[in-house]
């Protein structure tokens, strides 16, 4: 199949399960024209977070990479009106526009929006009893993913659910030529990931309007 098959399919799959969302559809809309750049998950893809949040009924979630704040919206639809999203963003401009979006879902009594580098902030949410979190999911730098990764076993309890996203890179993940960073790093995640004996963990594939990728899904056992 080609891209725009891909992509057709994934029309049809948001026709059935995403449709017209307004929060959602804003949220896009707004980031583009504050310039932020077009790299949130899809809105299947969003529905799946939503999904997968609420099948573990996960009370509170942390989010490394708040972006415009569409994954977070999806993700905190699934908490109960008492839970917590937690979302660790660089971009002063990228925790404006996320803030605001959120808001307009109704969902800023659910969501605190933290901005600084995750180096810092990770940390300091450990010093600080944040955690555990019922779920985590990665979608920032992917130069870091391992260091993130090992900051959510620190935040994280035996049945945590840990999320990744862009670990496939179009493939390019398979090639150790490729001496790309963000495919390095999350290669190196990737090996992490199948190595750490604490996490029972896959790598699914992905096709769509974002392209070829996968996501990481990986569930603490210890």
């Amino acid at each position: 199949m080609s891209t725009n098959s891909w992509t057709t399919v994934d029309d049809y799959i948001t026709a059935l399960f995403v449709p017209a969302d307004p929060a959602l559809a804003a949220a896009l809309a707004d980031s583009a024209a504050a310039g932020l750049p077009e790299i949130a998950v899809s809105p299947a893809q969003g529905k799946l977070l939503t999904v997968l949040a609420r099948a573990m009924g996960a009370r509170s979630i942390l989010e490394i990479g708040t972006l415009g704040g569409y994954s977070a919206i999806c993700l905190a639809r699934a908490l109960p009106a008492n839970g917590k999203l937690i979302t660790l963003e660089f971009s002063p401009k990228h925790a404006e526009v996320a803030r605001a979006n959120v808001a307009r879902a109704g969902l800023a009594d659910r969501v605190e929006v933290i901005v600084g580098p995750a180096g810092e902030t990770l940390p300091r949410l450990a010093a600080e009893g944040r955690g555990p979190f019922d779920l985590i999911f990665i979608d920032a730098d992917k130069v870091s993913y391992g260091d993130y990764l090992r900051w959510s076993l620190r935040l994280s309890r035996p049945g945590t659910l840990i999320i990744a996203d862009n670990v496939v890179r179009d493939g390019r993940v398979i090639d150790p030529t490729d001496d790309d960073p963000n495919v390095v790093g999350v290669r190196q995640f990737n090996d992490m990931l199948a190595a750490e004996p604490r996490i029972d963990a896959t790598i699914l594939q992905t096709v769509g309007s974002k392209g070829y990728d996968g996501l990481a899904i990986a569930v603490v056992t210890g």
